[in-house]
């Protein structure tokens, strides 16, 4: 296979778990793929040491302070280096870009994806938070330029997977699987006095901080339900969850005639990273295989929306609609963040969240820049309310 037909993409987010789990996947192609763009927040190190191994076109590091040591040590090797938030909205519409692989976490991620869209490149979506945040205007601007958004969560990936052939076919509903993550089961007398390091032993996946404290609180499968809604243009209604421990079956599609697809496999992300850069290609891998007699039971249960209280605050977002979503997303974003620095409890996350879908200004329907206001809004709250509790 000829350069030309290879694949130049661009990994916003690489020093992070799916960024680094992506550029696995793109070495073990080097047929398919070439890394065009690397950008990280504030891993400067890291940075360094995949610009080295790749050799993109360009990086960024986000973090201005650390821009003279990731320069003097790309610069000698040919690679642009670039500073700051907005220079990665910038880099993602570079004519020799084919996808970009959105693998920054929370709403830093929204920005980039607009302006990669814009730009008529095709989307890996790893950032769920663009489509919780503005999934509106986002699909709409997607369709307008003919973009397509490829979902890079496993969950979003197995519904995809379970479409490929069908999309022809309407949906009766899906359902999400949930592990239920580290507290399943668990009542919230127990939850009130949890620590960090206990929430961040996900019992199945590998993943950043702040995702595994979302999956702990079952955030992550809200997020989850408000990214589905958008990427397969579903009602509230049209969504389950069921808590599956094991997770091996990712999700399923029911159909019109009661037939029900589902997509599984063992939990490693590589797998849906793949599908989504090499789409509409399978591509061979050397990842582990499913044994069903390593797993001779698997088991389902309904969520606890009572004490993980989150999933139920997702979906009253998600049917309220409007700039709700939003508001809960800032709302988490800033509560995880406290609870991983100590500043409030486990419990104290889902307290914040709905004083701020309460008080914040509601928006029924929002522009850009009231996602904007309604993001700063919204921080500011959940942050005030944090000073309480210190």
């Amino acid at each position: 296979m000829t350069d030309i037909k290879k694949r130049h993409i661009a990994i916003l987010g690489s020093t992070g778990s799916i960024g680094t789990q992506a550029i696995e996947v793109v070495k073990a192609h080097p047929d398919q793929f070439a890394v065009e763009v690397l950008t990280t927040n504030n891993n400067a190190e890291l940075l360094i040491q995949q610009a080295t191994d790749l050799n993109p076109n360009v990086v960024v590091i986000c973090n201005e302070d650390k821009y003279d040591q990731v320069f003097s040590a790309l610069d000698p090797l040919g690679i642009k280096v670039y500073a700051g938030a907005k220079s990665i909205a910038s880099v993602v519409q570079m004519d020799t870009i084919d996808m970009v692989l959105t693998a920054m976490v929370g709403y830093a991620g929204l920005l980039p994806t607009i302006k990669a869209i814009e730009a008529g490149k095709s989307i890996a979506l790893a950032n769920k938070e663009t489509l919780v945040v503005a999934g509106e205007l986002i699909t709409k601007l997607a369709a307008q330029k003919g973009v397509n958004i490829y979902p890079v969560d496993s969950e979003h990936s197995a519904i995809f997977q379970c479409l490929v052939g069908e999309f022809h076919n309407p949906i009766e509903k899906i359902i999400l699987t949930a592990s239920g993550g580290p507290f399943r089961g668990k009542s919230s007398e127990f939850l009130s006095t949890v620590t960090k390091a206990q929430a961040l032993k996900h019992p199945n996946w590998t993943m950043g901080a702040k995702i595994t404290i979302d999956s702990a609180t079952l955030m992550n499968k809200g997020l989850e339900v408000i990214e589905a809604k958008w990427l397969f243009g579903l009602t509230p209604d049209q969504i389950d969850v069921i808590v599956h421990p094991q997770s091996i079956i990712h999700s399923l599609v029911q159909f019109e005639d009661g037939s029900l697809k589902a997509q599984m496999g063992l939990p490693d992300m590589r797998l849906p990273i793949q599908f989504a850069l090499g789409y509409p290609n399978r591509l061979p891998s050397d990842f582990p295989r499913f044994n069903f007699l390593d797993y001779p039971s698997l088991t389902f249960e309904k969520p606890d929306v009572k004490t993980f209280r989150n999933l139920q605050l997702a979906f009253d977002a998600l049917k309220q609609g409007g700039n709700a979503p939003c508001i809960i997303n800032a709302a988490n974003e800033v509560a995880v963040d406290a609870f991983l620095h100590d500043q409030v409890g486990f419990l104290e996350i889902s307290e914040i969240i709905e004083l701020c879908l309460t008080k914040t200004t509601f928006v029924q329907n929002p522009t850009y820049e009231d996602y904007v206001r309604t993001d700063d809004e919204a921080r500011r709250l959940a942050s005030e309310r944090i000073k309480s509790f210190v």
